[in-house]
């Protein structure tokens, strides 16, 4: 029967379009697992303030930092090829639609054509680092007791006030890493706590000194990817059959010609040629 037929044929279709949304889903997690991006934190100028009537002395102990992190896009300047970066945009796009240089190389005059940069994607994204008043971290713990025992001992003698401690809300422990997580129930704690760089801690009547220092917590924020062209560098071909080996040389005599106004230039800020082996050069947005 034709009806039969067609939902034999739609069920068929179904099955092959979930088939294909789990492939796809597989390589989604398979490029988030192995995506990694390599940042350095800039340095930046910290302002501490003051607050005059604080509601509590948890308000003294909020410590936090965010900063944006662009990734690196990196091209690779083949030979015969130059990028030359300009100052102004309007520059850039003016040589662009120029197309076509000459550019006299001591002897030699050379003929450069000016393309865009073809650039991959890049991503950016915001780093929110905050400082915890409630948790610390603990190291260097004794492998002396069974897990359950440890973290007991731990929460005990943490919430001794006598040594600085206060109320535990809950112990993260370790074994494997002599490491542990305290939260205490009241801010301020954590503070007294960090002041001493370590801490008693005691087993079977003997004493020791475990390292403690602050918990930073850490949130990505607004991850985005760009892509695109550089508008303020141009790409210039042309260098292919030249017969001069000194890149530097070269840079000089393309950066003054396209510095002078009469050739479609502007003031440039870098110039950067490949005469033999390629070259990796970097953009940021």
């Amino acid at each position: 029967m034709p009806g039969l037929k067609l939902i034999s044929e739609i069920t068929k279709k179904n099955i092959q379009l979930k088939e294909e949304i789990q492939k796809l889903e597989a390589e989604l997690q398979e490029t988030t697992r192995t995506s990694q991006i390599n940042e350095d934190i800039p340095e930046t100028k910290i302002k501490f303030t003051s607050v005059e009537n604080p509601e509590s002395d948890s308000e003294f102990s909020n410590i936090s930092y965010s900063c944006q992190v662009s990734s690196k896009v990196p091209y690779e300047l083949q030979k015969g090829q130059a990028l030359i970066t300009f100052e102004k945009e309007e520059v850039a796009q003016n040589v662009i639609r120029m197309e076509r240089h000459h550019v006299q190389v001591q002897s030699e005059n050379v003929t450069l054509m000016a393309n865009p940069v073809p650039l991959n994607s890049g991503v950016k994204f915001q780093v929110h680092v905050a400082v915890s008043n409630m948790k610390i971290n603990v190291t260097d713990i004794p492998d002396e007791l069974p897990e359950s025992q440890m973290r007991d001992k731990l929460e005990l003698s943490f919430s001794k006030s006598r040594n600085g401690g206060g109320e535990v809300e809950y112990v993260e422990y370790d074994k494997q890493t002599r490491s542990a997580l305290i939260t205490f129930v009241e801010s301020g704690v954590a503070d007294r706590i960090l002041k001493m760089k370590d801490y008693p801690l005691y087993i079977n009547q003997n004493c020791h000194r475990v390292t403690v220092s602050p918990y930073t917590e850490t949130h990505l924020k607004k991850f985005q990817v760009f892509s695109g062209v550089s508008k303020r560098t141009v790409l210039l071909t042309g260098l292919k059959d030249l017969q001069m080996t000194d890149e530097e040389v070269v840079e000089d005599f393309i950066r003054i010609h396209f510095q002078r106004e009469k050739n479609g230039g502007g003031e440039v800020e870098v110039v950067k040629c490949s005469l033999g082996q390629p070259h990796t050069a970097y953009f940021e947005e």
